[in-house]
């Protein structure tokens, strides 16, 4: 039985082993971490990833944690309502014509608990990659001495990739000038706010926010400067949620993080018999839900094609990939950035009412919908 390794236990590391393992591949999982992460993180999965997640049979165990979002809204911050896209003019593009919002927290147990079901699949916590030779495979290396041989590893271990590093891969981009601040709070929106669907995008040229239900909280993001101190920050969240709404009162926040982001892509997703995938492959910012959705379709691309055994259809896998990280998630991503905090007033303006003219059309909108939902990333989609 052939042996792949995967570094790292988060949704494209397990997604990745799942694959594999279903393809009857004996794989040892690397975790740095003593556990799996309990952060919540990503949390918005596109239709073809749950197509995906469906295929590997723990697409029903993802819903039962998952709220189902049908549709998605652009909001400005002084006009309100602007534009509500509804994915069931998909339905004859994907069976899943919906968002299903759910922590990666909460995907990441299920893909486990599936992997330990098959025969020579296990994990090892505390393995941190340390380094990464090839020989007749691929021998992985720990920070505390211990190594594992495999024919393949796929290096899904983040944006700090110790496999990305140990092969000398560059990680080529850039990182924005603010810092992203993220609120979860113990609220009820739509109580508040007219026409709230579970995915907001608010325009504002000041401060535009994004504002998303998730099954426990409702999430907050706000863009933060890049070199005020953090407690400064947190200090003053309070009033920024008030200016979202101001109920009377201070907003009941869970929790808040605070993060740099990155707009960055490996010089190669490839290296001999290492594949890079996910955060360690690409990383962007998280406007429009792209990064986790796009690491585990990298992640099922990579098991299809070691799965043939054709080292041509491998590096095929890479470069394709590669392709569409550069072409659509950094782009697409980027442009989101740009239109949700533009302060031209006529470009602004001219947006909104572009936004307005698709949701009002049926046509329009489904081709909206197929990029945005990361169809025609993957596939030809008939006119």
């Amino acid at each position: 039985m052939n042996r792949i390794l995967v570094a790292g236990a988060g949704p494209v590391g397990l997604t990745a082993a799942l694959a594999l393992a279903r393809r009857g591949f004996a794989v040892t999982v690397c975790e740095s971490g003593d556990a799996l992460a309990a952060e919540s993180r990503a949390s918005t999965f596109h239709p073809p990833t749950l197509e995906m997640l469906d295929d590997l049979g723990v697409g029903a165990d993802l819903h039962e944690r998952g709220l189902r979002s049908p549709t998605f809204a652009y909001r400005d911050r002084r006009e309100g309502l602007v534009a509500l896209l509804d994915l069931a003019v998909l339905g004859d593009d994907t069976r899943f014509p919906y968002r299903l919002q759910c922590e990666q927290s909460k995907l990441t147990p299920i893909l486990l608990d599936h992997l330990l079901r098959y025969p020579g699949c296990r994990i090892e916590f505390g393995f941190h990659v340390a380094g990464v030779a090839e020989d007749d495979g691929v021998t992985v290396t720990s920070a505390d001495g211990r190594g594992l041989h495999g024919d393949w590893l796929i290096g899904a271990d983040g944006a700090h990739s110790s496999t990305r590093r140990a092969t000398g891969v560059t990680f080529d981009g850039i990182t924005y000038p603010e810092r992203f601040l993220v609120a979860s709070v113990d609220e009820e929106l739509p109580d508040w706010l007219d026409d709230l669907a579970s995915v907001n995008y608010v325009f504002d040229p000041v401060e535009w926010c994004v504002l998303l239900r998730t099954p426990d909280h409702w999430r907050v993001l706000l863009p933060t400067p890049a070199e005020t101190p953090d407690e400064q920050e947190y200090g003053r969240l309070g009033s920024r949620l008030r200016g979202v709404f101001d109920p009377g009162r201070p907003w009941r926040v869970a929790h808040a993080s605070m993060y740099r982001v990155h707009q960055r892509v490996a010089t190669s997703f490839r290296t001999g018999r290492v594949l890079l995938a996910g955060d360690a492959a690409h990383v962007n910012n998280p406007l429009g839900g792209l990064g986790m959705n796009s690491g585990i379709h990298d992640a099922v691309a990579y098991a299809a094609a070691i799965a043939t055994g054709d080292d041509a259809a491998i590096g095929a896998a890479a470069t394709d990939r590669r392709r569409i990280a550069l072409e659509y998630v950094q782009s697409v991503s980027h442009q989101n950035y740009e239109r949700l905090r533009a302060t031209d007033p006529d470009a602004r303006a001219a947006h909104l009412d572009g936004l307005r003219a698709i949701a009002a059309d049926p046509a329009r909108a489904r081709e909206s919908l197929l990029r945005s939902s990361m169809i025609t990333s993957l596939r030809p989609v008939a006119a």
